[in-house]
């Protein structure tokens, strides 16, 4: 089969990611086998191949899959040959500790990521535990439920943990693919809730509030109300204490990044912690978020707009979206 491998880091620049042959995977105890129609590429495989993130090498890149099951292993359940299923950045976890058992596998010591700890979906077939392939609505096509797996559910993870309740003010500080579909989301579940949007540039600001923001501005702006929840996109680290001196009394910051470029600058208890606020991060995603987001989306709709690529054209992908010359999100179509 057809495969890109990262096999050393480097820069994007130097072109690390290696079209090889390599053998199809047999499914084995408790995983199906996928045959890949499409895989979205995203900034987590850019850390990756740079170095910020380490990953096991070699390894098969890839974690916003969309395929067809054509195998299934001994013990596998819940699937049947044909069916059409997705693949998100969760692949596996021990399944025993406190944390699986209370349904936060995301935080298991021994969890791994696809297309970090295992094989991921820049390859023409690829194994996965069948409860870690979730079935696509009809209602999307392959290319657009891929960003869904990534940006979607990790942007509807972080909302949920916003607490966010319907008649409630949140505020969105920053907006790429993630903060496009969760300020659709949130107009959709919190329909009287005032959605505002902190970002740099005009055009950003417009398609904010053609998607659903109520208000729409710089972090440096004043809002003509105050958030009560509020979640940090960016990988700045000075948004978090403008977003936590801006929220209500009693708020929530939930910061949804991996991690931030540059430090979080110091806070002031009085300012920026005092009246019972809280900050939260987000830890990856778990299987429940994957399932629920997509029949979300599916009744919303949220449909995100794509650009397709040939899986050749990895590299070059990759270094479009370092550069920001994506036009919405990437999809690699790997079936021929």
């Amino acid at each position: 089969m057809r495969a890109q491998i990262l096999a050393e880091i480097g820069p994007i620049e130097s072109r690390p990611l290696r079209l090889v042959e390599l053998p199809v995977p047999e499914p084995g105890p408790g995983q199906v086998r996928l045959r890949v129609g499409v895989c979205g590429a995203c900034h987590t495989e850019l850390d990756e191949i740079e170095g910020r993130l380490p990953a096991v090498r070699p390894v098969i890149p890839g974690h916003q899959v969309v395929g067809r099951v054509d195998a299934i292993g001994p013990g596998a359940t819940g699937l049947g040959v044909g069916e059409r299923v997705g693949v998100a950045w969760f692949f596996s976890a021990c399944g025993a500790c406190r944390f699986c058992r209370a349904g936060l596998e995301n935080l298991c010591r021994q969890a791994q990521w696809t297309g970090k700890d295992a094989n991921g979906g820049y390859a023409e077939w690829m194994v996965v535990p069948s409860e870690s392939a979730y079935p696509i609505p009809e209602r999307f096509t392959d290319l657009q439920a891929a960003p869904l797996l990534c940006a979607g559910v990790i942007g509807y993870r972080a909302l949920r943990l916003s607490g966010l309740r319907d008649g409630e003010t949140l505020g969105l500080y920053g907006f790429g693919a993630s903060a496009h579909i969760v300020v659709q989301a949130a107009r959709h579940l919190c329909p009287t809730s005032r959605i505002l949007v902190f970002t740099r540039g005009e055009a950003h600001q417009r398609l904010a509030t053609r998607l659903g923001a109520d208000w729409a501005g710089t972090a440096g702006d004043t809002p003509p109300v105050y958030p009560d929840k509020a979640i940090d996109f960016t990988p700045s680290g000075e948004i978090v204490p403008a977003a936590l001196a801006a929220l209500q009394p009693g708020g929530r910051l939930v910061i949804n990044a991996i991690r931030k470029t540059e430090p979080i600058p110091p806070l002031d208890y009085g300012r920026h912690l005092w009246e019972e606020k809280e900050v939260k991060s987000v830890a990856n995603v778990t299987r429940r978020d994957a399932r629920e987001f997509l029949a979300l989306a599916a009744e919303v709709p949220i449909v995100p707009k794509v650009e397709e690529f040939p899986l050749e054209a990895a590299n070059e992908v990759l270094i479009r979206l370092k550069a920001g010359r994506i036009d919405g999100a990437a999809v690699l179509r790997v079936a021929t």
